[in-house]
């Protein structure tokens, strides 16, 4: 088994370099107010950006979490790109979440949708409905359609899109990451049903979320 290694997502790396420098630069002309103010900020952003390896599951018929973070609805729900109803898990990432998102099964990226919106709490239901999000339409190796979508929350103000359309992703592969408290909604399809459950913690790449029904 390979050890996990906590790494940072490149989209981290101008505000922990802004802010370490301009700790610096303060502790320089010893301002120490501001320096230890900068220095705090950039503990934060580096425990924020950080993007840690994960062991995927292996196996048919399972899918793995696209987000860490505490599981607050599983429900019926239209997809965003069908408008059947089907269940949907969603996943809520606080500031101290991992907030890169991964594949939850291995897929053909087949279509992307942004909306721009507003920035409601991400735990709200309306969140799914008015906040920015971005869906992905993906088509796993046996042919079944899932939907995952990334939804920008409170504090959150940029979505990161790493796919492309037309991308093979593996499971577990990272695919782009929200900044600061957000959520993402997974979209099952008929033949997979929940194994988490309402309330739990489950991490990117690595918790099972779904099986396939016997």
């Amino acid at each position: 088994m390979r050890p996990s290694h906590s790494g940072l997502t490149p989209e981290g790396l101008p505000c922990i370099s802004l802010l370490a420098l301009s700790a610096l630069i303060f502790a320089l002309i010893d301002w120490p107010a501001p320096a230890l103010s900068c220095l705090a900020g950039c503990w934060f952003s580096v425990h924020f950006f950080r993007d840690p390896e994960r062991v995927v599951p292996q196996g048919a018929g399972i899918a793995v979490s696209p987000a860490d973070g505490k599981i607050i609805r599983i429900e019926e729900r239209p997809d965003p790109f069908t408008d059947k109803k089907v269940t949907c898990v969603c996943i809520f990432m606080n500031v101290f979440s991992v907030h890169v998102n991964r594949a939850p099964v291995a897929c053909v990226v087949r279509e992307i949708r942004y909306w721009p919106g507003k920035f409601f709490n991400a735990s709200l239901d309306k969140a799914s409905k008015d906040n920015e999000r971005c869906a992905y339409h993906l088509c796993a190796e046996d042919g079944q359609s899932w939907t995952m979508v990334q939804i920008a929350g409170l504090i959150a103000r940029r979505i990161v899109c790493r796919a492309e359309e037309k991308d093979s992703l593996a499971r577990g592969e990272r695919l782009g990451m929200i900044r600061f408290g957000s959520r993402v909604d997974l979209y099952l399809p008929g033949y997979y049903a929940p194994v988490a459950r309402i309330g739990e913690q489950v991490s990117a790449g690595q918790s099972i979320i779904a099986r396939v029904l016997p």
